[in-house]
């Protein structure tokens, strides 16, 4: 401790990166200058690894991003090894970078990225890509891993995106398949052993390569066909696996209540300085989800479900808010209502927070009576909005999607959030779903004026204080994924989305109760884009790097985003958006992620498919195992159900 003091005294009479006048004139300087609650300094004479963790996407997104605070405190809990954290310059400071020459720098040490050993970058989502290319242009790193020397730090890639990195494999060294938890020991074991031995970039490389979840692109080689589908996908030398299996995290289930036992979870998760996307402490309790939503790529590549232990939660949510001062605790999950220990969790925590006056947030519930009795404890009912995902507008895209909600379901949830005293329900729903027709997106208008009358049957008008419920029904745009059912789908184009959302709009401009409802729709140009690097393959390199250097960054904020450049770019490479993603492929097909072995089947994927296409549903995972493949795993919900 007093070591760590000294440390944080030493730093604080270095210099920032930034000099005084150039903070000055950027927006939120508290975005670079480190110094942080909770952030770590490390004495660097005694480490010897460098990493720095990367979110390519400005400071505000990337410090709400729980799997960094995970792996920041992970790393830091290594004795010799110093973590530290950059996010992507907003554009004001990039062109200030650019124009002086200022290498991109880590927070902690102010010190430039190009002098670490490791650059992780965590990928989750597509539109990201450009600026995972201003990352490594701004810290002077070339692009191209080949291109990269001796003293380059190793570019290593993970999360979601990685499920598929083709369209990356040219700018990374190695990607980390699979949650971070499990290999990355071993991984710096062997990069301190090579660096003692001076062994040099390419055998590290080489025998990482050897690592379980590691893929390093360079070793591997892919051919094509006249059609432009892969032809064959191998890797160029021997003892290079052929599949790279995804890895798990196991431990999350751990029965041990010890102190010592947390460490694979961030007690003191670093506070930031300014006003971030998820201001508050987050408490995860589950990985995985049980519902099996066709078009949901979480729900699969995160299988099998693993609760976190109830106590260990208790004791953690004490210590985060100790560390902290928040004044909000979220509860982490892809669906909170399936914890199995939620009510004592939960009863825990409002008494608890009632103490220190910390409000409690609850997302991804299921609305029914018992979550809204929940929410109506913790939420202050006035001022909450309720959310419903239907995701389609009929009952019959709903068991395409296996969605497992009826019309029913949702219509007695909102009875009961009325009779409860909201008065404003948001629904977000998805248009370009495959089999939609013209009926269920009429659907969409139709549910919502039911849900809207249902506030008007369901709340005496004497009750009302003369408020009419408020009904905001939101449509993003269907972008198939890898490793869902509907990996073979074909994606709508452009214009297809712009008519679907406006027959949604027509149609509920037509409903008895249009004034209670509200409509939004989303982007098409930037869901078309997503859709095309989602199931992209290693051509697409050439024209992310392109659309980077005619000025392309922040892709995923629609201020930025320019469609007409990505078009003229992928033009010019000689590549086809339709290619991509609007045809429908072939179950027959070798797909860009196919040496990718996430747990989850393509024999179970192409089932689930072929219930879609027949309008069939599958029990949730509690209700009957499906055969997805998980299992191989040895653990969470495949085995507890096996117990039943």
């Amino acid at each position: 401790m007093i070591e760590e003091k000294q440390s944080k005294e030493q730093l604080s009479n270095n210099k920032l990166a930034l000099s005084d006048d150039i903070l000055m004139r950027i927006e939120k300087p508290e975005r670079y200058i480190g110094h942080e609650v909770n952030s770590v300094v490390k004495d660097k004479s005694k480490v010897k690894v460098r990493f720095a963790m990367c979110f390519p996407d400005v400071y505000e997104i990337g410090m709400s991003h729980l799997g960094i605070q995970i792996l920041y405190d992970m790393f830091n809990s290594m004795e010799d090894v110093w973590c530290e954290r950059v996010y992507s310059p907003w554009v004001d400071l990039d062109a200030v970078m650019r124009r002086k020459n200022i290498p991109l720098f880590a927070l902690e040490s102010q010190e430039p990225i190009k002098d670490f050993d490791f650059l992780g970058i965590t990928i989750q989502y597509e539109m990201c890509y450009t600026n995972i290319l201003q990352i490594l242009d701004l810290a002077q790193i070339p692009l191209l891993a080949v291109e990269r020397e001796e003293d380059c730090p190793i570019v290593i890639g993970g999360g979601p995106c990685t499920y598929n990195p083709e369209p990356l494999a040219d700018f990374f060294d190695i990607f980390y398949i699979g949650e971070g938890e499990t290999r990355y020991d071993d991984l710096l074991t062997l990069y301190k052993e090579c660096k003692s031995l001076k062994t040099d970039r390419v055998e590290f490389l080489r025998r990482a390569a050897g690592l379980p979840g590691i893929y390093v692109p360079r070793f591997y080689h892919v051919t094509y066909q006249e059609d432009g589908t892969i032809d064959r996908f191998f890797p160029t030398e021997e003892g290079i696996p052929s599949v790279i299996r995804k890895e798990l995290f196991m431990d999350i289930m751990q029965e041990d209540h010890s102190a010592a036992s947390y460490s694979s979870y961030p007690a003191k998760p670093v506070v930031p300085f300014i006003k971030v996307t998820q201001d508050r402490a987050v408490l995860e309790i589950q990985r995985g989800c049980i519902r099996g939503c066709r078009f949901c790529q979480a729900g699969q590549i995160y299988r099998p479900v693993r609760e976190r232990n109830v106590d260990m939660l208790k004791s953690i949510a004490i210590e985060i808010l100790q560390n902290t001062g928040y004044e909000e605790i979220s509860l982490s999950s892809l669906s909170s209502s399936d914890y199995s220990k939620l009510p004592e969790l939960l009863d825990f925590l409002i008494e608890e927070c009632g103490r220190k006056h910390v409000n409690i947030s609850l997302p991804s519930l299921r609305i029914d009576a018992f979550s809204l009795d929940i929410m109506s404890k913790v939420q202050d009912v006035k001022k909450s909005s309720l959310t419903f995902a239907p995701e389609a507008g009929s009952q019959r895209l709903r068991n395409v999607i296996n969605k497992g909600l009826t019309e029913e379901a949702i219509l007695k949830g909102a009875a009961l959030a009325f009779e409860g005293g909201w008065t404003r329900v948001k629904l977000y729903f998805m248009l370009g779903l495959p089999t939609e027709t013209a009926e269920d997106i009429r659907g969409i208008a139709e549910l919502s004026n039911q849900i809207a009358a249902t506030y008007f049957d369901t709340v005496p008008k004497e009750k009302r204080g003369g408020n009419r419920c408020q009904i905001v029904a939101s449509t993003s745009f269907f972008v198939p994924k890898p490793f869902t059912p509907f990996q073979w789908a074909r994606q709508c184009t452009k214009e297809e989305f712009l008519d679907k959302a406006y027959q949604t709009r027509t149609a509920i401009s037509e409903q008895l109760n249009q004034k209670s409802i509200k409509y939004h729709w989303h982007e098409a140009d930037a869901s078309v884009w997503e859709g095309v690097l989602a199931r992209g393959d290693r051509r697409l390199g050439q024209v992310i790097r392109r659309v980077y250097e005619k000025g392309s960054i922040y892709d995923a904020w629609g201020e930025y985003f320019n469609h007409d450049r990505w078009l003229e770019t992928m033009e010019e490479c000689g590549l086809s958006v339709d290619f991509y993603t609007h045809r429908e492929r072939s179950l027959e097909e070798t797909l860009p992620w196919d040496f990718i072995d996430c747990g989850v089947t393509k024999e179970f994927l192409i089932r689930e498919w072929k219930k879609a296409l027949e309008e069939k549903t599958s029990e949730n995972c509690r209700q009957k195992c499906q055969g997805c493949g998980v299992s191989a795993f040895g653990g969470g919900i495949c085995v507890e159900e096996k117990k039943l």
